[in-house]
């Protein structure tokens, strides 16, 4: 789930930031204060709001469902979304910083050589912003692997479909008895935690080395 989230998510949150660092517009303001929605909602009132959206009856849920016979509540791929949204607004800041922090006057150059739009952000700007990317990409992926009131809320529970980590471990300590596999997952849970902040740390400097900054 986590790996599907960052897959849909981070292309879109590149293309988000790319905008809203690049261009100036009347909506900005407004685009920016909902992509970053979620990182203040509870996570629970987010998990409703794609209930509402996405259900068999929502405005969206119907159409997929009608047209496409897709239905994501209550399933794998929408515990996917849910995890995509939670961590969509931490690509985006991250990012923002990455792209924010590219040299204006490298993209002018390009520009003066012949360079299109679409030339300076694949070429210039991106390889550029790519440790940002990147360590955008491993920290949501990490923020996957704990979402909590999201993920229940819009795919609730379910073994082997839906169930999460923090599912799974708030399943064992609901059961009598089940304070060891709780305490075995949170271990898990912890030790992937880590092994993703270190794994952005450590690329983030390399990639940075590599561009010489």
């Amino acid at each position: 789930m986590a790996a599907r989230a960052v897959g849909f998510g981070l292309p879109l949150a590149v293309l988000t930031a790319w905008v809203l660092t690049r261009y100036r517009f009347p909506g900005r303001p407004l685009l920016s204060a909902l992509v970053h929605l979620p990182l203040v909602l509870p996570p629970v009132v987010t998990g409703w709001l794609l209930l509402i959206l996405f259900g068999i009856r929502g405005p969206l849920g119907s159409l997929l469902y009608d047209w496409f016979g897709i239905r994501l509540v209550f399933t794998t791929a929408g515990a996917a979304l849910a995890c995509a949204v939670m961590t969509f607004p931490v690509m985006i800041r991250t990012i923002r910083l990455s792209l924010e922090a590219v040299d204006p006057g490298l993209e002018q150059a390009a520009r003066t050589l012949g360079a299109g739009r679409l030339d300076r952000l694949f070429n210039v700007t991106l390889p550029l912003a790519s440790p940002g990317i990147l360590v955008g990409g491993i920290v949501a992926y990490a923020t996957c692997l704990g979402e909590f009131g999201a993920v229940i809320t819009f795919a609730a529970n379910i073994p082997g479909q839906t169930q999460t980590l923090p599912l799974a471990i708030y399943t064992a300590l609901q059961a009598p008895g089940g304070e060891a596999t709780a305490a075995k997952l949170s271990l898990v849970s912890l030790a992937l935690a880590l092994v993703g902040l270190l794994l952005s740390e450590w690329l983030g400097k390399r990639l940075n080395l590599a561009l010489g900054r």
